[in-house]
């Protein structure tokens, strides 16, 4: 599913975001992907979704090289992937429901394909009966799982979460963990990044660690 050799990502002005990172994280698997801010964290999911392209080294995600996409390619490899970030983006002046939808749409579904999708995503993060109301009126741990939903609407084989419970407090930071999880139950790959170590000891999950933008440890679900 993915699988980086030797990629270094070097910013300009010189500053080094990682530096000879190889590993490989297969189908379904659940991953944490922690380490201070400022590990390469960021930076690696970006790499992931071709946002960014790596200086050296290749980046490898469904069997394709994703520093080599072109514009359209990079489109179809998106779909592929549900991304969540932690200040969701999400749009305030459409609902919760269209919020949702925004992708299917995109992706050309009809609309009764896009409201069945869009209902089961809502319903699988508890958010089907608030699905008119503008993000604004929602909790911050409700606003987090409608990005949740957003992301996996389109089916994705790869869902990446940067640093997705920042914002919220530990309570509803362990109740988004165990969503991640419960999506990875599904068949999705997760790979969750978090610099909040309290956090991985809720649910099991392999635990690769980045410092100074370098794999520091890499260990196996106990």
């Amino acid at each position: 599913m993915i699988r980086l050799q030797h990629v270094t990502m070097r910013y300009r002005g010189g500053a080094e975001a990682l530096s000879e990172v190889s590993l490989s994280v297969e189908p379904g698997e659940f991953t944490y992907l922690t380490g201070p801010s400022g590990a390469g964290k960021t930076t690696l999911i970006k790499l992931l979704a071709a946002i960014e392209r790596p200086t050296r080294g290749q980046v490898f995600v469904f069997g394709r090289n994703a520093g080599r996409l072109g514009r359209r390619a990079v489109c179809r490899h998106r779909r592929n992937i549900g991304i969540v970030f932690q200040n969701n983006l999400l749009l305030e002046d459409r609902s919760a429901f269209e919020n949702v939808a925004l992708p299917l749409h995109i992706s050309g579904l009809g609309p009764r394909e896009v409201r069945r999708r869009t209902e089961a995503a809502l319903d699988s993060v508890g958010l089907l009966r608030s699905a008119r109301k503008s993000p604004r009126l929602l909790s911050q741990g409700e606003q987090q799982r409608l990005g949740i939903a957003r992301a996996v609407v389109n089916r994705p084989e790869l869902l990446i979460a940067d640093e997705p419970t920042g914002n919220l407090d530990p309570d509803l930071s362990r109740e988004v963990m165990r969503l991640f999880h419960r999506m990875a139950g599904y068949g999705v790959t997760a790979l969750v990044a978090t610099h909040d170590p309290g956090l991985i000891e809720v649910l099991p999950g392999r635990r690769i660690s980045l410092a100074d933008g370098r794999i520091h440890s890499d260990t196996a679900p106990e």
